[in-house]
């Protein structure tokens, strides 16, 4: 997408817990690719493989802001839904970001909100009687907040950086700073119209410290790794990714995909 997506991030907002210190000093990353108007087809997979729900990640520009719209529709009528807004003078600065995920394939169906410009973080969630529960909470946002924005920020990644650390808010029970340490891992070959080619690989580990990263072990609560994977090229872009997508989801894949059509012999056309 380019960042042909996605989610928030992916998948990494399904991480919460209770107490996370937040890193000094973080730097926004660096826009070595600038962004411009993509639509992208994008497909969900469960871990055994079946396809359960298909999106669409939308980019556009207006003035300086960029925004990115990223949407599944599952099979069941649930639906995952994320805007996000941000700019990109020199660096990638984050503005806003609206993810709302609701259905039946949702245990706790969520609506949250993120302001980038005043820190606040407002989250609706439904209560065990149906009710709406809003709360609102003011978080004080380092620069590198990079929500819906994570594989944007790896396509942008300088060619010989090996590791980039970043911040995501975890919105769930209460807002809080994480810090997201990803790292190039190695480079895997995937097929295209029966050709080899090469995909690099990264992995994303939600580091916790204070009480957080000593509870979370214990409880058996570790955030599992996010996997993505880029083209291998001098222009990189998104084609895959592995994790959760909800706290204590099995592990979904999410990548490109293409339409199917109509056999032409068979239809008479």
């Amino acid at each position: 997408m380019t960042r042909f997506v996605f989610r928030n991030g992916l998948s990494i907002c399904a991480v919460a817990f209770c107490s996370i210190q937040v890193f000094a000093q973080p730097s926004p990353s660096t826009v070595r690719f600038v962004q411009g108007t993509i639509h992208g087809l994008l497909e969900m997979r469960a871990p055994d493989g079946h396809v359960v729900a298909s999106g669409d990640i939308i980019q556009s520009v207006r003035g300086e802001h960029v925004t990115l719209h990223t949407l599944f529709n599952f099979k069941d009528g649930s639906t995952d839904d994320e805007t996000t807004i941000f700019t990109q003078h020199r660096s990638f600065q984050f503005i806003s970001d609206h993810h709302v995920q609701k259905g039946p394939f949702f245990p706790h169906p969520m609506d949250t909100f993120i302001d980038g410009r005043n820190g606040q973080v407002t989250t609706h969630t439904t209560d065990k009687d149906g009710k709406d529960e809003a709360k609102n909470s003011h978080v004080d946002l380092p620069p590198d907040i990079a929500n819906g924005m994570i594989p944007l920020v790896i396509e942008n990644m300088a060619y010989d950086d090996s590791t980039k650390n970043i911040s995501m808010i975890v919105a769930t029970p209460k807002p809080l700073v994480a810090k997201l340490i990803i790292t190039k891992t190695d480079e895997d070959h995937y097929s295209l119209g029966g050709e080899s080619r090469k995909a690099t690989h990264y992995e994303i580990k939600i580091q916790l410290t204070g009480l957080a990263g000593v509870v979370a072990p214990i409880v058996g609560k570790t955030p599992p790794d996010i996997q993505i994977w880029t083209t291998t090229g001098s222009v990189p872009v998104f084609i895959r990714e592995q994790g959760p997508i909800y706290p204590d989801s099995p592990i979904m894949t999410i990548q490109l995909t293409s339409p199917d059509w109509p056999d032409a012999s068979k239809s008479g056309k």
